[in-house]
C-alpha cells in the first residue's frame, strides 16, 4: 500500500515546495544592541533582533496565493566566531528591567577588545493560502540582517584623590 500524505492535499492546488517560494521573501531582519554599537571585554553585551509574521500576497505556480513567514528561531552570530540559537529576538535590559551589563537569554561576553561583525539569521516557518485555509511548506526560509558593528573595548579605572577638573595633569586625565 502506497504511504498516504500527513495533511489532505488539496485538490486542484500543486504541493508547495520552497524552492516554489523563491519569489517570496521575508523581510530582513533588525539587529542592534546595548550598550549601542559597543561592548567591554568581559562583561556581557546585550543584542536584540526585531522580526515578525509577514504576508505577501502574489502569484505561485499560477495561482493567486497568499504566503505567511513565521519566525520560529533567531540565530545570532557574534563576530568572534560564537553563535546562539534562541527562540526569540530578546529583549532591552530596560524592558527586562535589568541593569546595564546584566546577562541575557541574547547577550554575549566578548574576551579580546577588537571590531566585530555580529548578525542575526531569522529561520521561518512557511505557509500557504491558495484561499482555501493555510498549508504548510516543509523547511525554513532564513532572512538574514545586516551586519551590526561592535567596538569591543577595554576598562581600566584608577584610585584618584581628585577629579580631572580638580586637578587636569591627574592619573587618567
Amino acid at each position: 500500500m502506497p504511504d498516504l500524505p500527513a495533511e489532505p492535499v488539496d485538490p486542484g492546488f500543486p504541493v508547495v515546495t520552497l524552492a516554489d517560494l523563491v519569489s517570496f521573501r521575508p523581510a530582513t531582519p533588525a539587529l542592534g544592541g546595548e550598550p549601542a554599537g559597543f561592548g567591554v571585554v568581559g562583561m556581557p553585551a546585550n543584542f536584540v533582533a526585531t522580526a515578525s509574521e509577514q504576508q505577501l500576497t502574489g502569484t505561485l505556480l499560477g495561482y493567486p496565493v497568499t504566503v505567511r513567514f513565521t519566525p520560529i528561531a533567531f540565530v545570532f552570530s557574534y563576530g568572534d566566531g560564537s553563535t546562539l540559537r534562541a527562540a526569540s529576538g530578546g529583549t532591552s535590559w530596560e524592558a527586562s528591567g535589568l541593569a546595564q551589563f546584566t546577562p541575557t537569554s541574547t547577550s554575549h561576553v566578548y574576551a579580546e577588545r577588537g571590531t566585530y561583525a555580529t548578525g542575526v539569521t531569522i529561520e521561518h516557518a512557511a505557509a500557504v493560502d491558495f484561499g482555501t485555509g493555510w498549508r504548510p511548506v516543509e523547511g525554513v526560509v532564513t532572512a538574514r540582517s545586516a551586519d551590526y558593528p561592535v567596538r569591543v573595548v577595554e576598562v581600566r579605572t584608577a584610585l584618584v584623590d581628585r577629579t580631572c577638573v580638580e586637578h587636569p595633569s591627574g592619573p587618567g586625565c
